[in-house]
């Protein structure tokens, strides 16, 4: 289940969509979403909020066009939802908390 990708966006920035398996190992997974001024700063924003093993290996999974307006329209940029979670789920903040999945 793990697996990402990043889309260019005019201005230079990107956006880095990542696909991790829960650390409870109980099969769930969580999609998250990052907008950055590049690639490397994405992934030490997550691994400042305590998601420690993240790397992104290739570009599998990149993000949707969904999934770039709705991180870009977003004030911090980071953003996650339940992997298996239908397209018209909402996604969340990363403030809130991955409570009963991932806390």
């Amino acid at each position: 289940m793990p697996g990402g990708g990043f889309s260019r966006l005019p201005n230079g920035s990107v956006v880095v969509a990542l696909s991790l398996p829960s650390p409870l190992d109980d099969g769930s997974a969580a999609r998250f979403l990052v907008h950055a001024a590049n690639r490397a700063r994405a992934l030490t924003r997550l691994r400042n909020l305590g998601l420690r093993a993240v790397y992104l290996r290739g570009n599998a999974e990149p993000p949707t066009p969904d999934e770039i307006t709705a991180v870009l329209h977003h004030p911090d940029g980071l953003l996650w939802r339940p992997h298996e979670a239908p397209v018209s789920a909402l996604w969340h903040p990363f403030r809130t908390p991955l409570r009963g999945r991932w806390a």
